[in-house]
């Protein structure tokens, strides 16, 4: 229990400071901006390729991932179902089905692990499963929704290549790959870079809700409560009806899904959604609202399962 209030608590100080930042207007006009593109270009990017240089990739191809995989898949799948019937438009319905299955599994995600489930390093596989594919393919989709019918045919089959956030995944995935290790003089300035993209995102996220309308009650007052249904109830009660039916887990490593899976969305699809200036009340609003609501969630796995 102590994790996930601990977890939560660092969180919403960081998103506290970056709230009273923005009412202050300490940062300027264009503050918000300026974070979200050093987020966005230069410590994202960097947290990626430090993360996933040093991963052991293997683990990717584990039934616990796999079950995430799936829920993320269902989930993420219902929503962009509902975002064609509904013509929501591509850029909205991508957002919405990020926040539908993308999970917290930094910031938050690796101390509820240390606390509930005893282990930090559960969450890495989830971690490196929406860095190194979800994220690439979802941005590659914005960037080419976002250039329409512009451009050649080799540009639109580049655009992974001038993305910074999917440059730095993917590099890191060839590094990985390649067994290679980094020199400290090269390896360290980039951890450093990369350290500032949690804090950025945070800071951006709690600047964004000054002066914005409470969550739920805005035009996309459908698609954020969708997106939060299928988040906090739908992703979990997925999760643990493949791992229990299809995959046989029980014990631990169905806590271990079940708890991942339940994990609020990431504070980072703010900044992807105010980069590509689309859908950022819809990912606010939706992040705001499942954090809150994945609070009494995870309580209520880690009583029933733990």
């Amino acid at each position: 229990m102590a994790g996930v209030l601990s977890g939560f608590a660092v969180i919403a100080v960081v998103i506290g400071v970056g709230y009273v930042l923005g009412r202050r207007g300490t940062l300027g006009a264009h503050g918000g901006e300026v974070l979200t593109r050093l987020a966005f270009t230069v410590a994202g990017p960097a947290l990626l390729f430090t993360t996933l240089a040093g991963a052991d990739l293997s683990v990717l191809f584990s039934s616990r991932l796999l079950v995430t995989a799936l829920s993320t898949a269902a989930v993420s799948g219902a929503f962009v179902a509902a975002g064609g019937l509904g013509r929501w438009g591509v850029g909205r319905t991508t957002i919405g089905a990020l926040c539908s299955g993308y999970v917290n599994s930094g910031n938050l995600g690796i101390p509820i692990a240390a606390y509930v489930l005893g282990d930090a390093s559960l969450v890495a596989p989830v971690l490196l499963f929406q860095v190194a594919l979800v994220t690439p393919v979802a941005l590659t989709v914005l960037d080419l929704s976002g250039a329409g019918e512009e451009g050649t045919v080799w540009r639109r089959l580049l655009t992974p290549l001038r993305n910074p956030i999917a440059v730095g995944s993917l590099s890191g995935v060839v590094v990985s790959a390649a067994g290679c290790r980094l020199p400290g003089p090269i390896l360290n300035p980039l951890t450093l870079i990369g350290n500032m993209s949690v804090p950025a995102a945070l800071l951006v996220f709690g600047m964004s809700l000054h002066g914005s309308a409470a969550p739920g009650r805005g035009r996309d007052r459908r698609l954020v409560l969708l997106s939060v249904a299928l988040k906090s109830v739908g992703q979990p009660l997925v999760a643990w009806a493949l791992a229990t039916t299809v995959f046989g887990l029980h014990g631990a490593p169905l806590l271990d899904v079940v708890v991942t899976s339940a994990l609020p969305a990431a504070q980072n699809l703010f900044t992807y959604a105010s980069r590509y200036r689309v859908a950022e009340s819809l990912a606010r609003e939706s992040i705001l609202l499942s954090t809150v609501v994945s609070v009494p969630v995870l309580l209520g796995v880690a009583t029933v399962l733990g």
